[in-house]
């Protein structure tokens, strides 16, 4: 509240117009710098990239090719990220760092072992 005689309130804080200028241009700097990096900052990032598009190509073969090559790709895909996820240390994981650890392996090995023994294991249905 301001002082009925016209004064400034000493408890609110006064702000100059150049200094906020200045942070908003620092703030708005620091934006553009993050947002012109287009790689990922980790290998693990990289790593993460690579999965995805092997994981693409997976379900693309499933669904217009040999359902067995696709899922086995994509199989492949997961246990080669659970691989990476095994060895990367959490610095260096980026994007395959979701969990602990061993919970990320477990996860994307499982999935990834389950997938490839489904894909071999069940038997040709002829006529579909």
């Amino acid at each position: 509240m301001s002082d009925p005689a016209g004064g400034a309130d000493p408890e609110e804080p006064s702000y100059d117009a150049a200094e906020q200028a200045t942070s908003v241009e620092e703030i708005a700097e620091e934006i553009a710098e993050e947002e012109g990096r287009r790689y990922p900052s980790t290998l693990g990032g990289l790593i993460y990239l690579g999965v995805l598009a092997a994981g693409a190509v997976g379900i693309v073969l499933a669904g217009r090719d040999d359902w067995r090559l696709g899922v086995s790709v994509l199989a492949g895909a997961l246990m080669a990220a659970a691989a990476a996820r095994l060895v990367l240390p959490a610095r260096d994981a980026g994007m395959l760092a979701v969990r602990h650890r061993l919970v990320d392996v477990a996860l994307l090995g499982g999935v990834g072992g389950l997938l490839l023994f489904l894909a071999r294991t069940i038997p040709n249905q002829p006529g579909l």
